[in-house]
């Protein structure tokens, strides 16, 4: 067993303490930096007096240079969760399908009533063209009778109708209904070219229908004969109680009596007045016209018949007597009424007619 030995204690206070060793730095000689350095050389600082005082050792802060070293601080976001994509991220090369969405039904208004949709039965209101939910059209609608439209409107919808449905398309037309059809689309186009090359007829139709009527008197007269004091002139003097009469006999058949016009003229009506005069009991003195041929000889030279009936009457009758371009007309007797061995044929009056000059014509 060792007793422990007891060293005796060194006196701090009269041992210096030993620095470590230091290599002098020369003032004149700056250290070489390495090569790996990139720092500016610093040429060291040669320390304050010693007599300085203590408080001149550790000078205050200067406030511009606290406020130089807060503007080079440079602001950092607060950090926040990154926002979830609205499509999640997929690999390159691997494309992932979308993700259907589900679009839940709006809510159908209240006020919304009306005639049902024929497609999916939601009532819409009577002004709607189209279903507020189906979006087909409202064109039919069940319970609703609609009128139908007039020609003049129908015929402007060819071709603008519906599209049928696939399906429901009609069949194209073959066989003889194709070939009416052809019949028909070439008599419309005939009718065109005609009316296209008579629209002076038809203007010249239509004035002479609406135009008032002016009486004209031939420019002379003449017969195949006459019968003493009743000359052809007579039957175009105006008045109904002078006559001519062709002093034969019987139905006078083939006699005749002409009124001509020095200038072209166009007729329109004629009035021809039988017997020896306009009164009722004079029809029994004489025979009457039945049967005429008015032949129509234009300033061209051509001549047209024309057929006239007259009836066993009093008092004028009127016939109508359309013809441009006359300068004679001439009536020659087929057959009378009323025929006697002591009784002629007899004309109190023809009056002619043409277009009035105050009609703007």
């Amino acid at each position: 067993m060792r007793t422990p030995v007891h060293e005796p204690e060194r006196d701090s206070t009269h041992e210096p303490v030993q620095e470590p060793f230091r290599e002098p730095v020369r003032a004149d000689s700056p250290p070489v930096p390495s090569e790996d350095d990139d720092t500016l050389p610093t040429i060291p600082v040669t320390p304050a007096a010693t007599t300085a005082s203590p408080a001149a050792a550790s000078p205050a802060p200067d406030p511009d240079a606290s406020a130089r070293a807060r503007a080079l601080l440079v602001p950092v976001a607060d950090q926040r969760a990154a926002p979830v994509p609205e499509v999640a991220p997929v690999l390159p090369g691997m494309p992932a399908a979308a993700r259907p969405r589900i679009q839940a039904p709006g809510g159908e208004p209240a006020d919304e009533t009306g005639p049902p949709c024929p497609w999916c039965e939601v009532g819409n209101r009577p002004d709607r063209h189209f279903c507020r939910r189906c979006g087909m059209s409202l064109a039919r609608r069940l319970g609703v009778t609609e009128a139908r439209r007039p020609w003049w409107r129908r015929m402007w919808d060819f071709g603008n109708g519906p599209t049928p449905w696939a399906g429901d398309r009609p069949r194209t037309r073959r066989g003889i209904g194709r070939v009416f059809s052809w019949i028909a689309y070439g008599l419309a186009l005939g009718l065109v070219i005609y009316a296209a090359f008579n629209v002076s007829t038809a203007w010249n139709v239509a004035r002479d229908h609406f135009s008032k009527r002016a009486q004209i008197t031939p420019d002379s007269a003449a017969a195949s004969r006459s019968f003493g004091s009743h000359p052809p002139k007579l039957i175009f003097d105006k008045v109904s109680n002078s006559w001519w009469g062709p002093g034969i006999s019987g139905s006078a058949e083939g006699e005749w009596v002409e009124a001509r016009f020095e200038e072209p003229t166009r007729l329109l009506d004629i009035l021809i007045t039988s017997g020896i005069s306009t009164k009722a009991p004079d029809l029994t003195e004489a025979a009457l016209p039945h049967r005429m041929d008015a032949v129509i000889t234009t300033s061209d030279g051509k001549k047209t018949t024309r057929h006239i009936t007259l009836d066993q009457v009093s008092g004028p009758q009127q016939r109508k007597f359309r013809a441009q371009n006359v300068i004679s007309v001439r009536f020659v007797i087929r057959s009378a009424f009323n025929v006697g061995t002591d009784k002629q044929v007899s004309i109190a009056e023809i009056e002619f007619f043409t277009r009035a000059t105050s009609s703007g014509s």
